[in-house]
């Protein structure tokens, strides 16, 4: 189970394509080989107000963090993140350039005993493999 959630500032409306955004990282998460296909999820969510810095207009944000369950020793967690990190870093590119422009990206555990779900994606993939 990857989690994504994807936090980002409203200025970034018409400069970034969310939904290619999302399947870029959801492509590098494939690529990883950690996660299970079934259990990636990752959703951007806009942030309307926020307060940045100076306060500059053109200030913005794009802030991933990214849910995993218990189980994976800390250099594959490491690796993966970087793998996601990277894609995350090359979509934004030359951004970077045009607009002052900070990307973050955090990987947290998921506590098992906290932690309750329910998903039939599972079957749907097996049942088509």
């Amino acid at each position: 189970m990857p989690h994504f959630t994807i936090e980002y500032s409203a200025n970034l409306d018409d400069r970034i394509d969310f939904s290619t955004f999302c399947e870029a990282l959801r492509g590098a998460a494939v690529a990883t080989g950690v996660f299970p296909l079934g259990g990636i999820r990752i959703r951007a969510l806009k942030c309307a107000d926020y307060a940045i810095a100076d306060a500059a207009e053109e200030n913005a944000f794009v802030d991933i963090s990214l849910r995993m369950g218990r189980g994976r020793d800390l250099e594959t967690r490491r690796q993966a993140g970087q793998v996601v990190f990277d894609a995350a870093d090359a979509y934004l590119g030359d951004l970077f350039d045009d607009i002052p422009l900070a990307l973050s990206f955090e990987v947290r555990e998921i506590d098992p005993d906290l932690s309750f779900k329910k998903n039939s994606i599972h079957q749907r993939l097996k049942a088509h493999e």
